[in-house]
């Protein structure tokens, strides 16, 4: 048996335009089918928060496969406005999100089914998903900041190895999940070291702690910058890095670690130069350090995150950049996004 859907059928979404990079977006209009099955869940998007991912996709910078013409993003906030007859865990009214790789249920999957890239994303107004893939969103967040766990989130969440991180971690960038791991680190007393280009950007990062709790390094003025990073720990070292730019950084990050201290690689901002990593095995070797890749996590990490947030009301408004994007004109939002002028993470309001 099926569940009718009692909301017009007609709903707006954007695609990705087909072509060469780069890319833009455009409006369609989507139509829901008029009924779901026992398993369904249907969901009104409320914000949607975008990733490094969604604007490299559209000028060609990232290496995966992404759907011709599909609809981006993965990161949402949304509220359960109908369900199947077998849905058991939501309700009408329910505040959830979907996880990003749809097969990631416990996180020893094979394959891989992520919104945004193998599939059609989250900019739209309504979708439809199985109860297995939705996550309960802590109540105390706004659309805004819950809009901001699945990815970011979940990936800071995996790379800080929370609940048991500890000691000092370095975070490379003012991004989404180096900002979403130092509310995550300043809630876990532990000590921060944050890296960027520019000192406007590290004078607000700083001013998310307590003195003394985060420290900040201008790559630009200190060029051997994992010297400046072993000065800051008393030549000891960062227990964690989370590195965001991979193959251009992960020698000097490798060399700002403390013996037997572990990078969780989670990006390519500096490109896709493999024949650069071949320079990190002799650090690595004598560090006895651990390269951990770091590709978000799965439904289980996702929940376990929601309900730290829950349990320790961490706020998540210090995470979302100044900018302010309606769901009219999401193309500003990429292009903010891809300039680099943000810090933390750009949200689009649906």
């Amino acid at each position: 048996m099926t569940t009718p859907i009692p909301f017009p059928k007609a709903y707006k979404a954007y695609r990705r335009t087909s072509g060469e990079a780069p890319l833009s977006i455009e409006p369609v209009t989507e139509e829901l089918p008029c009924s779901l099955t026992p398993d369904e869940v249907l969901i009104r998007i409320r914000a949607v928060s975008l990733n490094y991912r969604d604007a490299a996709m559209l000028n060609g910078k990232y290496p995966s496969f992404a759907l011709d013409r599909g609809i981006p993003a993965s990161d949402c906030s949304a509220e359960v406005i109908a369900t199947g007859k077998n849905v058991s865990e939501f309700k009408i009214g329910d505040r959830v999100a979907p996880i990003f790789d749809l097969n990631a249920l416990e996180g020893t999957e094979i394959t891989k089914k992520t919104l945004g890239g193998d599939i059609d994303g989250v900019l739209r107004e309504y979708a439809i998903f199985d109860q297995k893939v939705l996550v309960h969103l802590p109540h105390h967040l706004s659309w805004e900041e819950a809009a901001c766990v699945t990815v970011s989130g979940t990936t800071a969440w995996n790379s800080l190895n929370m609940p048991h991180a500890k000691g000092t971690v370095l975070l490379q960038g003012t991004g989404g999940v180096s900002i979403f791991a130092l509310l995550l680190c300043l809630e876990a007393g532990i000590r921060v070291i944050i890296t960027s280009s520019s000192d406007d950007k590290l004078r607000k990062v700083k001013d998310l702690g307590p003195p003394g709790s985060i420290e900040t390094v201008n790559y630009k003025t200190f060029p051997n910058w994992e010297d400046e990073v072993k000065r800051l720990t008393n030549g000891r070292g960062v227990d964690t890095v989370i590195e965001t730019g991979g193959p251009t950084t992960i020698v000097q990050s490798l060399h700002s670690l403390v013996r037997r201290g572990t990078i969780s690689l989670i990006g390519i901002l500096g490109g896709l130069h493999m024949d650069q990593y071949p320079d990190a095995f002799t650090p690595l070797l004598l560090n006895t350090a651990t390269i951990k890749a770091i590709f978000v996590g799965s439904r289980t990490d996702q929940v376990n995150l929601c309900r730290y947030l829950e349990d320790k009301r961490i706020t998540l408004k210090p995470l979302l950049d100044e900018s302010n994007f309606s769901f009219e004109d999401p193309q500003k939002a990429f292009d903010h996004l891809y300039s680099a002028k943000h810090v933390g993470k750009v949200v689009i309001k649906v």
